[in-house]
């Protein structure tokens, strides 16, 4: 009974922070500076977990990945699919070595 009640409100502490701010964030009404703000953390959360990646692309040559990305922002910046980003960024890693 125990365990029971331990994974029943363990998974009450892990769902209600998680549904909550569904519900809150339409009710609220944040200023325009922080509706900009939160408009960019997935950018930054994305830029959070591919820059580690690309400059450990091979250890000792770290300029490999750095070419890499570097391919990536300008293939998006002429704005291709990002599918053709992925696979331009893999091409350039892939003749570089």
């Amino acid at each position: 009974m125990t365990i029971w009640l331990m994974i029943i409100l363990m998974s009450l502490v892990t769902v209600i922070p998680r549904i909550l701010p569904a519900f809150i964030v339409d009710k609220l009404k944040f200023p325009t500076w922080v509706g900009q703000w939160l408009e960019l953390i997935p950018y930054a959360a994305l830029g959070a977990l591919i820059f580690p990646g690309i400059l450990n692309v091979i250890a000792d040559q770290p300029h490999i990945g750095i070419i890499g990305g570097l391919a990536a922002i300008l293939l998006s910046l002429f704005r291709f699919h990002i599918v053709l980003v992925v696979i331009g960024a893999i091409g350039v890693v892939y003749f570089l070595l």
